[in-house]
Parts: structure tokens; C-alpha cells; sequence
């Protein structure tokens, strides 16, 4: 096969390959073999934003989401869960929207309650995110939004032994910090990152005994909220970088390539399709909002390490 930019190749597969369910390499640099599909409905989750075909994951993400949407409901979170992306069919790298999400171990869970009304195919494309923040105040949880129950959802998914980390925004981080009274041996999962003030995300550990997936250093132990929280609320991962007049202009980045990605990631892109594994009905035709990128989306979700800052949120 010759060499070509990942995110097309893997952008254009609209189904999963044949197999058994499969990492191979890391959060944002790999694939999944053999992936399954969340249901578009379930009893108490929707999938949005169907038309990007990114409702696909390991067997173990798609039994985790259902177990935060029976545990919301309990919770008092509406009627259940708005599930956002998870990966692509056979995962890899995504024309737009997120620099990890490619092992199907990814997913991101919206901050607005599943309604009392199930959303119809169009508003599932087109309603928009509910942020948790104040922007009338620097990096401050709006109070009205970012509710205790929303607090127990984020620490509900973070008790579960197979979730690694959450990503949210240093101003959540901050709110449970300051205001969580339950159990904090699992705070320390949640991690504070650009973005994520409309949705959290959740990510599950590499499987146990599968080699071809390579895991993260482990969370630092502690609750997290300690220095390393302290300096989101710094100028400096706010500060935009300084430029030199007599430098060149910047070359555009190098997009990843095929070749980039585990050797096996191009055994998985040909391998035939699992054509029985179908979600469910999916739009003919994606609206513009759907396709473009959108919110926090938009930001690389990387692991602890942050990515370039944008505008203060």
C-alpha cells in the first residue's frame, strides 16, 4: 500500500474489520481491529452526532458506557447519557476533532442531560454543547450548569476500575477539589486539560494481557490537586508564544502518515469488513455543523501533558 496521510486512510473506512476485537498501539498514535458499534439508542443513552460514523470502540468501552448511562439515571441525570465520539471503524487518526480517540478505548460524554424527549437524527447533529463554565470569569465553574449532580456523574465514571483517566477543564478539576466530600481515592483520575468544558472524557486502560496496546505511564498518586492544578491558574499555559521577526515562516505541520502508525495499523485498514456490525441508521447527508469541528473537539485530548494553549476559556 503506498504511503498516504493516516487520517484519510482511516477517515474513509465506514466499517469495522472482521476479527477479534483488538488495540494496537497508542491513544493517539494506532488502530482497532475487530471493533464494535455502541447502539445509536439504548435505554438510557443517545449517540449524537451520528453522521461522523465515530461510535465505534473495544467491547469493554461500549459495556462502560452502558453501565455510566444505568448509574446516571440513578443519579438524577436526566434520562441518561449524550454519547459523543468515541473512535472511527477501525480507529486511527481523525480528519478533524481529537489527536487520540484511536484505539477504541476513547470516549467523550456530553455535559447535558439525556431529555425527556428522545432527539430526532437532525437535532442529534445540530443542538448544540452546554459548557459547565462562567465566561463572564476566568477559569470558573458556573453553578447553575456544573451542578453536584454532574460532579457525581464525572466521579461515578471515574470509580470504575477499568477507567484510566478523565480529562476536564482545570475549572472542574478545581470545583471538585474544592467542593467533593465523597471518596477522593479516584480523584486523582481526573485530569485537568484545555478544553473539555462541554463534554468529559473518559479513558479506559489497555486491556490486560494484550501486547500490541501500549498504555500511558501510570496517574501520579494523590488527588491531583496540588501544583500541577495550581499552574492552569498561572498566565503561563495561557501566554501566547513569542515570536522571532527574523524567523522564517513556519512550514506547515507534517500530517501523520500511514507509515507512521504500528506496521499492523495497514494489515487492519485492508482487512475485509465485519459487515454484520452496523450501529444503526446513519444520515445520508451530514449538515456542515456536523462535519465541521466544534468546540472543545476541536483541542488534541493528549495525555497529561498539555497541548498549545488557545484563548483563555
Amino acid at each position: 500500500m503506498a504511503d498516504q496521510p493516516a487520517k484519510q486512510a482511516f477517515g474513509a473506512v465506514t466499517l469495522p474489520s472482521a476479527g477479534v476485537p483488538t488495540p494496537i498501539g497508542s491513544y493517539a498514535k494506532g488502530c482497532v481491529a475487530g471493533a464494535v458499534a455502541l447502539p445509536d439508542d439504548g435505554p438510557n443513552w443517545q449517540a449524537m452526532r451520528l453522521s461522523r460514523n465515530r461510535h465505534w470502540g473495544m467491547p469493554q468501552t461500549v459495556a462502560t458506557l452502558k453501565q455510566l448511562a444505568d448509574d446516571a439515571v440513578r443519579l438524577g441525570w436526566g434520562k441518561g447519557i449524550l454519547v459523543g465520539d468515541m473512535s472511527q471503524p477501525r480507529g486511527g487518526p481523525m480528519p478533524f476533532g481529537h489527536a487520540s480517540h484511536q484505539l477504541g478505548l476513547d470516549v467523550d460524554v456530553w455535559f447535558t442531560p439525556m431529555p425527556e424527549k428522545r432527539l430526532t437524527p437532525e437535532q442529534r447533529e445540530t443542538i448544540p454543547f452546554t459548557s459547565m463554565l462562567d465566561k463572564s470569569k476566568f477559569l470558573t465553574t458556573d453553578s447553575r450548569k456544573f451542578t453536584s449532580t454532574a460532579a457525581k456523574l464525572v466521579m461515578t465514571a471515574a470509580s470504575y476500575p477499568q477507567v484510566e483517566r478523565i480529562f476536564v477543564n482545570p475549572a472542574i478539576k478545581k470545583k471538585l477539589c474544592d467542593s467533593w466530600t465523597g471518596d477522593r481515592s479516584n480523584l486523582g483520575k481526573v485530569r485537568p486539560a484545555y478544553g473539555h468544558d462541554e463534554h468529559f472524557h473518559i479513558r479506559l486502560s489497555c486491556p490486560a494481557g494484550v501486547a500490541s496496546c501500549k498504555p500511558q505511564a501510570a496517574v501520579a498518586a494523590g488527588d491531583g490537586c496540588d501544583k500541577s492544578l495550581a499552574w492552569w491558574f498561572t498566565d503561563e499555559p495561557w501566554a501566547k508564544p513569542k515570536k522571532d521577526p527574523n524567523a522564517p515562516p513556519p512550514k506547515p505541520p507534517r500530517p501523520m502518515m500511514l507509515s507512521d502508525l504500528p506496521k499492523e495499523c495497514a494489515v487492519v485498514l485492508n482487512a475485509p469488513a465485519n459487515r454484520n456490525a452496523v450501529a444503526g441508521t446513519r444520515p445520508q447527508a451530514a449538515p456542515a455543523s456536523a462535519l465541521a469541528p466544534m468546540g472543545d473537539d476541536d483541542m488534541p485530548d493528549l495525555p497529561d501533558s498539555a497541548p498549545s494553549p488557545r484563548a483563555k476559556p
